[in-house]
């Protein structure tokens, strides 16, 4: 059965029980906050080891792949303005539910596997300027904070963002402008940008680089989970999501020049605070502290945007019927869905004890590009389904290169990656099974009980 239709006005607004509070430029916040703090601040380090010096390769390359993505997303989006995301648009164009119910769960995995990641990324050398703690009680504890504040509301999580995400870019221009400053002083080594590992080919290196800097892009498709909440949304989502990705995409490949620059490929590799290891490389009187608080303030958006999308795709997912009703469940005052928020909440802090950073980035990457190639398979197929209201149209090459592309990010990753994400589906499946098994009984004792009224 296909969603209800929702009636919509022009610009592709349609009624909803959460609130519409996001304006264009907290929607462009939203996204660049939530892409800006997807990994950068952790991840250089971990880049560093496939394309040793030519950091901004591999950035540009996933940036380039991402915006092919985001194409199909702004014509889905603004086409079918509902909570849900990819599973609305699967099950519109593959008329299943258990394959909308999979493109689904396959999102929602990647959230809380992502949330986890950066819970990690938050406890540890970054965490560890200030106190020194064992990692995983800190990711949990963290978590705990993120869900409070995704439970007071929509409008106080953005407000929190824009402010969290003017401070993250800050420490990204920090980077920037400290090894600048290096470089100006005669130090530093510009050679290192076109060095790659030893042995290793440029192709090769560059496409592998490409799986860990994708995850730096990775975010920009949970803006479609609140598309219920944004102000005219035809009109406001694409500008706000190409204008973000493109100034993330500039960001990152300054920091990846800068990077290379002030350091060698090991060094950074040896760090899980990269970027603090650049700072202090540089020279420049810039606090080791207050840098740590800054990456603290950036990973903890990337936490927060992330949490918020995952609660609300919970919540679409439960209001098409593909999980239990009790997900929807939406707090009186604040208008948020509380179950859903706690549901997934406590399933990131049980992943979190897989403890491996890497791991959980590449999960996260091979679990969106499923959720991606479904997304640039649909709006191909859904061409021939036309809606009343206006909405942004991609080119058809668009789709179809975004579809090759993520056939070929799949085929370089990792067989322990295949696994654990498979391992992930796999309860989605039982998750599946027994919320249709549940509901169809439900649907037997209501008709029942009507029976016996009758009677």
């Amino acid at each position: 059965m296909l969603p209800t239709e929702v009636p919509t006005d022009a610009d592709g607004t349609s009624p909803t029980r959460l609130r519409r509070a996001i304006t264009g430029p907290l929607l462009f916040a939203f996204i660049l906050g939530d892409v800006l703090g997807a990994g950068i601040y952790a991840l250089m380090g971990v880049l560093g080891e496939r394309v040793g010096g030519m950091l901004w390769a591999p950035l540009l390359l996933a940036l380039l792949l991402a915006m092919l993505t985001a194409g199909s997303y702004a014509e889905l989006v603004t086409k079918y303005p509902r909570a849900g995301g990819a599973a609305v648009f699967a099950e519109r164009a593959f008329r299943n539910r258990l394959v909308s119910f999979l493109i689904g769960f396959s999102m929602l995995a990647a959230g809380v596997t992502s949330a986890a990641g950066l819970s990690l990324a938050f406890a540890g050398e970054y965490f560890r300027t200030f106190i020194d703690l064992p990692t995983i009680p800190v990711a949990i504890a963290f978590l705990a904070v993120v869900a409070l504040l995704n439970l007071r509301g929509i409008r106080e999580s953005m407000a929190a963002n824009f402010v969290m995400t003017v401070i993250e870019v800050s420490g990204l221009v920090i980077v920037v402008v400290v090894v600048a400053v290096m470089m100006a002083g005669g130090r530093g080594d510009v050679s290192r940008v076109t060095q790659l590992p030893e042995g290793a080919g440029l192709a090769t290196a560059v496409l592998g680089g490409a799986i860990i800097a994708y995850y730096s892009f990775v975010g920009f498709e949970t803006s479609a989970n609140m598309i219920e909440e944004v102000k005219k949304p035809s009109k406001t989502y694409p500008i706000a999501l190409f204008a973000a990705l493109i100034t993330a995409g500039v960001v990152y490949i300054l920091v990846g020049l800068a990077s290379a620059i002030a350091l060698p490929a090991d060094e950074l590799s040896e760090s899980s605070g990269p970027l603090l290891a650049v700072v202090e490389a540089s020279g420049v009187a810039v606090p080791s502290w207050l840098f740590s608080l800054i990456a603290l303030i950036a990973v903890a958006n990337g936490a927060l945007l992330t949490m918020i999308m995952t609660s609300r795709l919970t919540y679409g997912m439960s209001e098409q019927g593909l999980l239990p009703r009790v997900l929807s469940r939406v707090l009186p005052g604040r208008k948020t869905p509380w179950v859903a928020i706690l549901v997934t909440t406590l399933v990131a802090m049980l992943l979190t004890l897989v403890g491996d950073l890497a791991t959980l980035a590449e999960t996260v990457v091979l679990l969106l590009l499923i959720v991606f190639l479904s997304a640039n398979v649909s709006v191909l197929v859904l061409r021939r389904d036309k809606v009343e209201h206006e909405h942004f149209r991609v080119w058809t090459f668009i789709p179809v290169l975004g579809i090759a592309s993520c056939i070929l990010l799949l085929t370089q990753q990792r067989p322990i990656v295949w696994l654990f994400a498979a391992a992930l589906l796999a309860v989605g499946v039982v998750l599946y099974v027994a919320s249709q098994w549940g509901r169809r009984r439900e649907t037997r004792t209501a008709e029942s009980a009507a029976e016996e009224r009758t009677n």
